[in-house]
C-alpha cells in the first residue's frame, strides 16, 4: 500500500534524525492500533531498545514527537510501554481512498518470473472426487494468487493414465460391458469407466471368497498366517498376494498390462478409447469447477523419463550400483534413507520418473519455481525427489515446494474408490447446487428474475459454499465437508460473503435510481471509527496477497474476505449508508462500500469464487 508507506518513511527519517540509525524497512512493524487504544496504526518500537539503547517509552516518545513534527500524514500520538500509536489525519485516509479507486488495487505488475503449478494428476480408473476437489481448488487458488502478484503461471497436471489399475476398468469392460459406451448407457465417460473398476474388484472379491473354501488356500493359511491370527484377519491381509499369484483375472490383467507394454494392437486402441471417455468427462467436471490448464503430461509419455539422468548420476558419483545391477541414492546424511532409482531389470521407479518429468517441465517452461499440490501421504516422496534433483544440479531444485494437504471426510466418514463408495465431484456439485437452490427458494429474493438467471445465482452460490468451506482450512489440516453447512448464509462461509456483496450492490442500485446523491461530484471525507477500520482492511489487501502467496496457503484470503465481510455487516447494521437528506456524508459512504465490494470480489475471485448481485 503507497500511502501506508508514507508512513513507514517517516518512522525511518524519525530513527535517522533522532539517533543516526538507519531502519530497515523490514524491521517496521505497523499494524492497526487496537480498539482499546486511541490511534490508527501502532508501531512496535521494542526491536530498537538492543540498538539504541534506550528505554521502549523513551524511544516511543521522541520518534512520536519527530513524527508528529515532520509527517504530512500524522497528527498525533500516544506511548503505551514500547508501542508508539499514532494518529492520521484526514489527508492520509482520501489518499488511502484514492488508492482504493484504482481498478488494479491489489494486481502487481509483472514480475519477470514464471512459476508452474501442478495440480489435479487423477487417475483415469475413476472419476473426480472429493479429494481431487481440494486438490484442484488448492492449485488454481495458488496459482491466481501468484498470478495476481505479478508471476506467469503455468497450470500443469500429469494424468495417470497407465498400469495395472486402469488395466482393471479394461478388464471389466471386456468382460461384463457386452460392447456398451457411455453414450449408450447415457452416462459421463468418467463415471462410465469408473462403474467397470468398482464391477472388476466385486468380481474380484467373489472370486476371492470362492477360494478361500479351497485347499489350496487352507495351505496358505497353515503355512502362512501368524501366531493366533484368525482366517478371516489373513485373508484380508492375503488379498494383494491372491490378486498376483492365484488370481485367474488378476493374471488375465497383469497379461494385458504387459500386451500394453509390448504395444499390442487391440489393447492400445481399448485402452485409447476408454482413456478418452475418461478425458471428457473430466473436461466437463473442470468445466463446472472453471478451472483449465495450459500445460497436460501424460504418465503414459513420461515413465521412461529419467532413466539417463540416473545414469549419469552414476557415472558422476552421485548414485551407487548394488551388487543385483540395481540404481540407489543414499540419503542417510541428510536424514532419510536409501532410495531405489533403477531395478535390477533396468526399469525405472516413480521416482526416477518424476526427475525425469521435472527436468523436461524445465526444458520445455524455464520455470523458476515449482509447486506440486499432493496429498500429505506423499510429504517423504517429495523430499527425497527434492534432495536429488539438488544433487543432480538441477538450477530450480531450491524453488521447488510441495503444497502438502490433508485429506476430505464427510459427516457419514472415510471414502473408498474401489468399493464405489467415494463420493464423487460431480454428485458433489450438484448437491451444493440443489442446497443453494432451496435456501434461496425459501427466502424468496431473486424469484423475480427468469428463470435462468435463477439458476444461474444457485450455480455461483454453491459452488461458492463448495468452494469456501474447502479453501478456507488450513491445507495441511484434515477437514471434514458439511454441504449443508456450507451454504448456512450466517456462518464462515462463501454465502455469507457473497452476502455482503449483494447488500452493497443492492444499496447502490437504490442510490443510483434515486439519483439523489452525486456520487462522482462529491469530496470523500472519513466521518468516524468504523470507517477507517473498513479503509484499514482493505489497504490490507496486497500483504495478505504476498503472505498467501509466501505460504502457498489460500486460507489467508478467505479468512480475510470473510473479515471484511463481517466488518461491512456490521457497519451496514450500525450506520445508514444512503440517506437522501444527508448526500455529502451518503456519497462518501456509497463510495467506500463500492469499495468494499471491488476488494470482496477480488479476494473471492483468487479462490475461483465468482459474485451474484442477488441471492
Amino acid at each position: 500500500m503507497a500511502t501506508l508507506s508514507y508512513i513507514t518513511s517517516d518512522i525511518q527519517a524519525a530513527v535517522r534524525e533522532k539517533y543516526g540509525h538507519e531502519l530497515d524497512v523490514n524491521d517496521i512493524i505497523l499494524s492497526p492500533t487496537k480498539k482499546e487504544f486511541e490511534g490508527d496504526y501502532t508501531f512496535v518500537v521494542f526491536p530498537l531498545v538492543k540498538v539504541l539503547k534506550f528505554s521502549p517509552a523513551q524511544i516511543a516518545e521522541e520518534l512520536g514527537q519527530c513524527i508528529k513534527a515532520n509527517s504530512r500524514f500524522v497528527e498525533d500520538y500516544n506511548v503505551v510501554k514500547g508501542f508508539l500509536n499514532l494518529q492520521l489525519n484526514q489527508a492520509f485516509w482520501q489518499q488511502c481512498f484514492e488508492e482504493l479507486s484504482d481498478q488494479k488495487f491489489g494486481q502487481a505488475g509483472r514480475n519477470g518470473k514464471k512459476m508452474m503449478v501442478e495440480f489435479s494428476s487423477p487417475n483415469t480408473n475413476k472419476p473426480l472426487h472429493l479429494g481431487h476437489i481440494r486438490n484442484i481448488l488448492l492449485g488454481w487458488s495458488v496459482a491466481q494468487i501468484a498470478e495476481t502478484r505479478g508471476y506467469e503461471v503455468v497450470k500443469t497436471q500429469v494424468i495417470n493414465d497407465r498400469g495395472i489399475a486402469v488395466c482393471k476398468s479394461m478388464m471389466a469392460w471386456k468382460l461384463f460391458s457386452g460392447g456398451a459406451t457411455p453414450e449408450s448407457k447415457g452416462m459421463k465417460g468418467d463415471h462410465f469407466v469408473g462403474d467397470y473398476y468398482v464391477k472388476f474388484d466385486k468380481a474380484l472379491q467373489k472370486e476371492y471368497a470362492e477360494w478361500q473354501d479351497s485347499g489350496e488356500a487352507d495351505a496358505q493359511y497353515d503355512a502362512r498366517h501368524k501366531d493366533e491370527e484368525s482366517r478371516e484377519a489373513f485373508f484380508k491381509r492375503f488379498r494383494n498376494d491372491y490378486f498376483n499369484l492365484y488370481s485367474p483375472i488378476g493374471r488375465e490383467t497383469k497379461e494385458m498390462l504387459l500386451k500394453w507394454e509390448e504395444g499390442d494392437e487391440e489393447t492400445v486402441a481399448l485402452w485409447k478409447k476408454m482413456n478418452n471417455w475418461v478425458y471428457s468427462g473430466f473436461d466437463k467436471t473442470y468445466e463446472a469447477l472453471g478451472v483449465h490448464f495450459d500445460s497436460i503430461n501424460y504418465e503414459s509419455e513420461t515413465y521412461l523419463l529419467g532413466k539417463e539422468s540416473v545414469n549419469k548420476g552414476l557415472s558422476d558419483g552421485i548414485f551407487y550400483r548394488q551388487e543385483d545391477g540395481s540404481v540407489w541414492v543414499d540419503l542417510e546424511d541428510v536424514g532419510m534413507d536409501k532410495k531405489i532409482l533403477l531395478r535390477s531389470d533396468g526399469t525405472s521407479v516413480y521416482m526416477t520418473q518424476d526427475i525425469g518429468t521435472a527436468q523436461m517441465r524445465y526444458e520445455e517452461h524455464a520455470m523458476d519455481s515449482m509447486v506440486y499440490v499432493v496429498g500429505n501421504e506423499q510429504d517423504y516422496h517429495f523430499k527425497v525427489l527434492f534432495e536429488i534433483l539438488k544433487r543432480l544440479g538441477e538450477p530450480y531444485a531450491d524453488r521447488l515446494y510441495h503444497l502438502s494437504y490433508g485429506m476430505v471426510d464427510l459427516p457419514s466418514g472415510k471414502m473408498k474408490s474401489r468399493e464405489g463408495t467415494v463420493v464423487d465431484a460431480d454428485d458433489l456439485i450438484k448437491e451444493v447446487i440443489d442446497e443453494a437452490r432451496i435456501a434461496s427458494k425459501e427466502r424468496g429474493a431473486v424469484s423475480h428474475l427468469e428463470a435462468y438467471k435463477q439458476e444461474d445465482i444457485f450455480r455461483k452460490i454453491g459452488l461458492a459454499a463448495l468452494k469456501y468451506f474447502i479453501i478456507k482450512v488450513n491445507a495441511r489440516k484434515r477437514m471434514v465437508f458439511d454441504p449443508k453447512e456450507s451454504v448456512d448464509m450466517q456462518g464462515t462461509t462463501g454465502p455469507y460473503i457473497q452476502n455482503a456483496f449483494v447488500r452493497i450492490q443492492s444499496v447502490l442500485r437504490k442510490a443510483s435510481q434515486a439519483e439523489a446523491v452525486d456520487m462522482e461530484g462529491s469530496n470523500i471525507y472519513i466521518y468516524n471509527e468504523a470507517e477507517k477500520e473498513l479503509i484499514s482492511q482493505m489497504i490490507g489487501f496486497p500483504e495478505v496477497l504476498d503472505e498467501a502467496l509466501r505460504q502457498y496457503d489460500p486460507s489467508h484470503i478467505a479468512n480475510y474476505a470473510y473479515g471484511l465481510a463481517k466488518s461491512f455487516h456490521r457497519f451496514y447494521h450500525d450506520h445508514v449508508i444512503y440517506d437522501p437528506e444527508n448526500p455529502d456524508q451518503s456519497a462518501s459512504r456509497l463510495e467506500l462500500v463500492k469499495r468494499i465490494s471491488l476488494i470482496i470480489e477480488k479476494a473471492m475471485s483468487t479462490l475461483g469464487i465468482e459474485m451474484p448481485d442477488y441471492m
